[in-house]
């Protein structure tokens, strides 16, 4: 879907509702909330005299012309720009199942006429690293994701499907509680990292993570990796 962009929001959780307002005054009224955890290591919080924080994350879906006005908010009622308030990254969608669909997701925006349905392939300067893992291997995936260049990431909890059909057609027991990790890194370290969390947290280990990217049109707040 030319013209949409998936923006997700990354802030400290008593930020959440001025993440939500931030998006409704550019007219994104249909956001959805997660609740992660921050993966910075403690050494550094400590260094910084902070508290590990627990993080939201704030789904919401924007035209192209809207997208420019919103990431503006974000660096005027956010400060998002300076790394250590959060992080705004967006993924531009290739497809939406279905007009009603479409209409209850934009809730009032409106296309531009040039932004039509069409396929397409987009390279992009960032990647968001999705890692679905068994709960309790997140030290063993970031570790891994670190030495190959990662910074920071955030993890959300999930739950798992499908495990009595994995067992049953790929030979492994797969555990129902999961953790989702995202990481925003730049597209050139993407494949190192990857590489990096399926051979030392991969299907063969405790962790059983799977991993796959999106590429990210915009990403604000990141810190560089040291």
């Amino acid at each position: 879907m030319e013209g949409l962009q998936l923006v997700m929001a990354i802030a400290d959780r008593d930020k959440t509702e001025t993440v939500i307002e931030i998006f409704q005054e550019c007219n994104v009224f249909t956001t959805d909330v997660v609740l992660g955890t921050g993966t910075a290591l403690l050494e550094i919080l400590d260094y910084l005299y902070l508290s590990p924080n627990e993080k939201a994350v704030v789904f919401g879906v924007v035209t192209n012309a809207g997208l420019i006005p919103l990431l503006k908010n974000f660096k005027k009622k956010l400060y998002i720009d300076i790394p250590g308030n959060g992080i705004v990254a967006t993924v531009p969608l290739n497809s939406i199942g279905g007009k009603r669909s479409l209409e209850y997701i934009l809730d009032g925006q409106t296309l531009g006429a040039g932004e039509k349905e069409k396929s397409m392939s987009i390279k992009t300067d960032h990647e968001l690293i999705f890692v679905v893992a068994n709960e309790g291997y997140s030290d063993m995936i970031m570790d891994a994701a670190r030495a190959a260049g990662a910074g920071g990431g955030t993890v959300i909890k999930a739950k798992g499907t499908g495990a009595e059909y994995s067992k049953k057609f790929f030979g492994f027991s797969i555990a129902t509680e999961k953790e989702i990790h995202l990481l925003v890194t730049p597209a050139q370290g993407r494949n190192a990292i990857m590489k990096a969390i399926m051979e030392d947290a991969g299907l063969d280990s405790k962790a059983q993570a799977i991993v796959f990217s999106m590429p990210v049109s915009n990403a604000i707040g990141l810190r560089a990796a040291e």
